[in-house]
């Protein structure tokens, strides 16, 4: 899929935010991803040639990040984190479920091109552990049963509300708002839980405080 000129207007913008121009490759990548559902040859092209890059610049950016991705991923992304604290709560069961649900494994898309799964090494919120995003919106505390019922929602098109976020989008959306983030969508979901704040509450209720910084004062 070409690159059309609303999009490459679009590029522009972007690039006239920051004082170095290179800068500006992450969010054009999402930009681009967000108008292929895919990072395409082509699009590492345009944005070399704007940025006054090299291609083998841009690619290296593209396949350093896993959150590029060099082939279409469907309507929607579900990531499933697997790593240690995830996977010993429940992880690894909540994507074999998947797995199951969706048939597919690691980096594949379903054949109507509505889903794409992928494990996920980590999300930062060992807190809800365990956690999937679906197209990087966080769905916490999740069961196999929990996670199944998610993409059945998503199947028949029902609305699903992530756990600390707004509604549920779809992936190029998502990747619109990672390249522009001022969507209006910041204020949407809930504040930080009782459990992410019950390590403050214990420290309050202890007396505790970080120690003063050498030199500043208190």
């Amino acid at each position: 899929m070409a690159l059309d000129e609303s999009v490459r207007a679009q590029m522009a913008s972007i690039v006239e935010r920051y004082p170095r121009s290179r800068s500006a490759v992450m969010p054009m990548l999402h930009l681009a991803q967000s108008a292929e559902g895919e990072v395409s040859d082509e699009a590492m092209r345009v944005i070399a040639d704007m940025l006054d890059l090299t291609t083998a610049e841009v690619t290296a950016v593209a396949t350093f990040y896993t959150m590029y991705k060099r082939r279409p991923v469907g309507k929607h992304l579900i990531g499933v984190c697997t790593n240690t604290l995830c996977g010993l709560l429940g992880g690894d069961a909540v994507y074999a479920a998947l797995t199951d649900r969706l048939g597919v494994g690691h980096d594949e898309t379903t054949a109507d091109g509505m889903f794409t799964l992928e494990r996920i090494e980590c999300q930062a919120a060992c807190t809800h552990a365990p956690v999937m995003t679906v197209d990087w919106e966080f769905m916490d505390c999740q069961t196999p049963s929990s996670a199944v019922e998610v993409v059945d929602r998503l199947a028949r098109g029902e609305t699903v509300v992530s756990t600390r976020g707004p509604a549920i989008r779809d992936f190029e959306a998502t990747e619109h708002t990672l390249a522009f983030p001022d969507d209006g969508l910041a204020g949407q979901g809930g504040e930080a839980d009782d459990m992410m704040l019950a390590g403050l509450r214990v420290a309050h209720e202890l007396g505790m405080s970080a120690p003063p910084v050498p030199g500043q004062e208190s």
